[in-house]
């Protein structure tokens, strides 16, 4: 009787599921729970469920004859969790107060719920066949799914079977299969994540046999995965940076403009070039060099790693030139030695390469020359690589690019000091971000390193890795799929993933609108960086008037977006949140917003919609409901909740504020090191339907590594209240305990405000102000010093 009871409810649960056993030939023998973890014995192995906390839990499956591993190159969490556990003749629970793991006993079935609602469950659970082990899953019929990493797929990736092999995809455009970031996640509209891991090459197969299943392979390694679980997308994404690991913040001047191209070839080039964006004041933060720093061909110089003195004959002055202007150095380097590099023979005497089977550097062909690849796993190798980026440091150098980081060329055959090539295929990127974060941790550890990557995994946010989206297109197709990849990324914790903005590949004649609307689109992309093949040229210095303008135009509204940027940073550093969020993100429950890329949020004050379509004049854009938009440039109001059709404009791309919303900007700049916080602008987004909105801005020195946890910050807090014909604000001040409290001179714009209040008070003193009819604008100016709150009210 108790049997049958827990069968039907459990059968209850499992609505849009096919239950059935796992394997007809798995028997369940015995089940053990100590120190938080579950062993669950069976005929063909055993399984351990381990929980992490609440909301995450782990299991792995065993094969008979085999050990468990605990090596992880993602998970940084350790369980801490408190979790009941019950057993019968029938079934094992395992709870806590979000998560419910249902064991059934016969037929044996692995079963995980989230507050009594089933997320997922093992299907045929573990598999093995002669070359690859597997795991599968239920999936109900309607549940969307996306993940894997970096893909032009859709939002919805169900469907496809993706490769698990990082690989460069030249030239691509609206879709592509494989690319740079092949992740072992899914996430799905059952809000749930499900991350495989492992770093092993393999597949992952979202139901391409339409058969409601969920399948991941891999060449070797172990048959781990945890489930994260939440109520929102928001506690999901914390959660889950929570067990990988969070991005640290980048030094402030990577919010700024890039000037990167392939590639500079000589100190003159560069020089040239950086003094075109000060005659046409364009601000400018950076200089990324591409190859030709170490050799003057592209061809048959990789792994010179040193300055070539032919074209760059005194790099240490152009370096210091260049910060004395307040730009930055960024150098390309790739892990490959070329046989015929100055460095071969230094690198084959110390032993730093991956080898054949017989212990000799293992050298191929690919298209840069005949090479070796550093061996990131073997001692030497590490430190080998990282005393070369040390001694550029120390010249002056301030940011990395790593390119070809897949490694873009891998062979089977080579073998690294850990193992097999296809063991560490997916996690060399990784790997080699990790170098660097631990390097810059010993020597400098008063600097933030700057990491640009190409390939990367799971957890490769927590090292500092800013990705970006390989060798796109230059060309509309190129375009339309990049929010899709941005958004996918973030969710997966890579959320600084962005694209090289104007299209990087081919494209023999410059499409001036093409360039314009993906610069525009990159105002609200994690990173603005314009990068793409020299023929034509990605700067807009090199382009004509009308062009120059409207980017202009675009880089300076980046730049004076500084202070809400930087703090949508410090939200994604302290609670994993993406700076691109999807619309699903805000209505969870919405399964057509699932499908939506080419709008999204940009924090929680902007909604973004690229233009990414040739000549296109109307967009229909769907407005998240709960809340009244305000377009940004003209101020027309929009409610939420519908789609709406927007007359397209030249010199910007639909964006709109949500009202209630805070939004800190600065003053026109030049560099972010320009930039002074105590120089406040801050506006506000008036609308009666948003009685209370609250929101923080975050400020530190730009430079310090783990400045919010030393202390080292300051936080204002903006809180407005609309109650019985008055508008109150409060500014609340939060100094770090490293640091001091400042003065502030604020000028604070409320925005439509379609009556002139009868006063306006600051702490109790009337203040002058002024007030636009017109536009529906209200401006005043007063000084605050930050120990003590603010308090604004406006009288009706």
């Amino acid at each position: 009787m108790l049997r049958n009871f827990f069968l039907i409810s459990l059968s209850l649960f499992f609505t849009g599921f096919e239950l059935s056993a796992q394997n007809p030939n798995r028997q369940f023998e015995e089940a053990d729970f100590k120190n938080q973890k579950l062993t669950i014995k069976v005929s063909d192995g055993h399984y351990i469920i381990r929980p992490f906390n609440a909301f995450i839990v782990e299991t792995s499956f065993i094969p008979k004859g085999e050990r468990f591993s605990d090596q992880s190159h993602a998970v940084v969490m350790r369980p801490e969790a408190d979790y009941t556990f019950a057993e019968n003749d029938s079934v094992l629970r395992l709870t806590s107060n979000q998560i419910e793991v249902h064991i059934t006993k016969s037929p044996f079935q692995v079963a995980y719920f989230h507050r009594g609602k089933v997320l997922v469950s093992e299907a045929l659970g573990y598999i093995k066949t002669d070359s690859l082990e597997m795991l599968d899953f239920h999936l109900t019929e309607k549940e969307i799914l996306m993940g894997g990493g970096s893909r032009a797929l859709g939002m919805n990736r169900r469907g496809n079977k993706l490769p698990l092999y990082n690989k460069a995809h030249y030239g691509y455009e609206t879709r592509s299969e494989q690319m740079n970031f092949s992740i072992p996640m899914v996430l799905s509209s059952q809000l749930y994540a499900l991350h495989f891991d492992n770093p092993y090459t393999g597949f992952l197969d979202l139901d391409s046999n339409q058969n409601n299943t969920l399948t991941y392979g891999a060449d070797g390694g172990r048959m781990t995965y945890q489930i994260v679980a939440g109520s929102r997308w928001q506690d999901i994404l914390k959660e889950y940076t929570a067990l990988t690991g969070r991005q640290p913040l980048p030094p402030r001047w990577a919010f700024g403009n890039f000037a990167s191209r392939f590639g500079y070839h000589s100190q003159r080039e560069v020089a040239q070039t950086v003094a075109l964006f000060q005659k046409d004041s364009i601000p400018l933060d950076a200089v990324v060099i591409d190859i030709y720093w170490f050799g003057k061909d592209i061809k048959g110089h990789m792994g010179n790693l040193s300055f070539y003195k032919d074209s760059f004959p005194q790099p240490e002055r152009m370096i210091k030139d260049l910060k004395a202007q307040n730009v930055h150095t960024v150098l390309v380097t790739e892990p490959f030695i070329l046989s015929t590099s100055k460095r071969w023979e230094e690198a084959v005497a110390e032993g730093v390469l991956a080898t054949d089977s017989l212990g000799n550097p293992f050298t191929y062909d690919f298209y840069f020359g005949n090479t070796g690849l550093v061996d990131l796993y073997h001692p030497r190798g590490r430190k080998w690589f990282w005393d070369i980026y040390k001694d550029l440091t120390l010249m002056g150098v301030s940011g990395w690019w790593g390119d070809l980081g897949e490694p873009e060329v891998h062979p089977d055959a080579l073998l690294h000091l850990n193992g097999p090539a296809q063991s560490v295929h997916n996690i060399y990127g990784h790997d080699w971000a990790k170098l660097l974060a631990e390097g810059y941790a010993v020597d400098f550890p008063n600097q933030r390193p700057f990491t640009l990557m190409r390939a990367g995994s799971s957890g490769s946010q927590r090292w500092g890795m800013i990705p970006w989206s390989g060798d796109v297109n230059r060309s509309w197709g190129g375009l339309q799929s990049q929010p899709e990849i941005a958004l996918q990324m973030g969710m997966q914790g890579l959320a600084y993933m962005h694209s090289d903005l104007g299209g990087f590949a081919g494209g023999e004649v410059f499409d001036a609108e093409l360039y314009t609307r993906w610069l525009q689109y990159g105002v609200f992309q994690p990173i603005f960086r314009p990068h793409a093949q020299e023929h034509i040229a990605p700067e807009p210095v090199f382009h004509d008037a009308v062009t120059k303008a409207l980017a202009k135009q675009a880089i300076a509204l980046r730049y004076r977006l500084l202070p809400y940027n930087y703090s949508l940073a410090h939200q994604n550093q302290q609670y994993g949140l993406p700076l691109m969020r999807p619309l699903f993100y805000e209505e969870p429950d919405n399964i057509e917003t699932y499908n939506i890329a080419d709008t999204y949020l940009w924090g929680q004050a902007f909604l973004v919609s690229p233009v990414l379509q040739k000549a296109q004049k109307v967009k229909e854009i769907y407005f998240p409901k709960g809340s009244v938009w305000f377009d940004f440039y003209k101020g027309k109001k929009y409610q939420g909740g519908k789609n709406h059709r927007i007359n397209l404009v030249q010199d910007h791309i639909p964006t709109f504020v949500r009202a209630g919303a805070f939004v800190p900007m600065t003053k026109p700049i030049q560099n972010t090191q320009a930039y002074d916080a105590g120089q406040l602008e801050l506006h506000y987004y008036f609308d009666e339907s948003a009685p209370q909105s609250e929101a923080e801005m975050y400020h530190d020195d730009g430079t310090t590594p783990g400045a919010f946890e030393k202390g080292l910050y300051e936080k204002l807090h903006f809180l407005a209240q609309w109650q019985n014909g008055h508008l109150a604000f409060t500014f609340h001040s939060e100094v770090g305990t490293a640091a001091a409290f400042q003065k502030k001179s604020v000028e604070f714009v409320l925005h439509h405000v379609s009556k002139k209040p009868k006063s306006v008070e600051v702490d109790n003193q009337a203040v002058d102000f002024e007030w636009s009819g017109k536009d529906k604008m209200l401006k005043l100016k007063f000084n605050w010093l930050s120990a003590k709150d603010k308090i604004i009210i406006l009288q009706y």
